[in-house]
């Protein structure tokens, strides 16, 4: 049995046994591996990093090497049940076209993502002025993979701009346990936030 860190331990119980699952930016493939044993899941990841690539090759998962910012054009309309993306949103150069491309190819998505409204986060940047660092966001500002960093209101505004709708939402700490107070302000206390959406009616 594949052991998975705690956020992807909450996605592999969210996903419908028996599904098509297509997981963006996969790493080395272990949400995929646990899916494939536990769930019976037909999945496929994408990776643009080899040594993640080589990774998933050792678990026998199914990885295509791609540049997510490409989009998905190699993808059919509704051909998997699930699309992931674990961290990856922030790190891409137009996440508002990725994630309608997911939803395109996908009947649901799963998006988690680091709060930029945390409020460890405020503080750093109102009082000291600098970018700020945390377990969620333990890189310099000039060494971070993460490009388009934003509040969970500012995804959620995103999602209404799209007519995307939020099926279910937990907003959990570093270690991805849900805290007293976070319910009631999930913007302010919140560092990390997983979120399961789906296209609008009207889209």
């Amino acid at each position: 049995m594949t052991e998975l860190r705690a956020d992807l331990e909450i996605i592999k119980n969210w996903i419908t046994p028996g599904s098509r699952v297509l997981d963006l930016g996969c790493g080395d493939g272990a949400l995929l591996a646990a899916l494939r044993d536990e769930r019976q899941v037909d999945g496929y990841g994408l990776e643009i990093d080899s040594e993640n690539i080589i990774q998933c090759v050792r678990r026998g998962v199914s990885v295509i090497q791609c540049d997510l910012d490409a989009g998905l054009p190699d993808f059919d309309t509704q051909s998997f049940d699930y699309v992931i993306m674990t961290q990856t949103l922030q790190a891409v150069n137009y996440p508002d076209l990725l994630l309608k491309e997911m939803l395109r190819v996908g009947r649901e998505g799963i998006v988690t993502l680091p709060n930029f409204g945390y409020w460890r986060h405020r503080l750093q940047l109102g009082l000291l002025g600098r970018m700020p660092k945390s377990n969620t966001l333990p890189a310099d500002w000039y060494d971070t993979a993460n490009i388009h960093l934003c509040t969970l209101d500012d995804f959620e505004r995103l999602c209404d701009k799209q007519n995307i709708a939020i099926l279910e939402r937990l907003v959990v700490d570093h270690a991805h346990q849900a805290r007293a107070g976070v319910t009631f302000f999930p913007n302010l206390l919140g560092e990390i936030a997983i979120y399961r959406c789906q296209r609008g009616a009207a889209s």
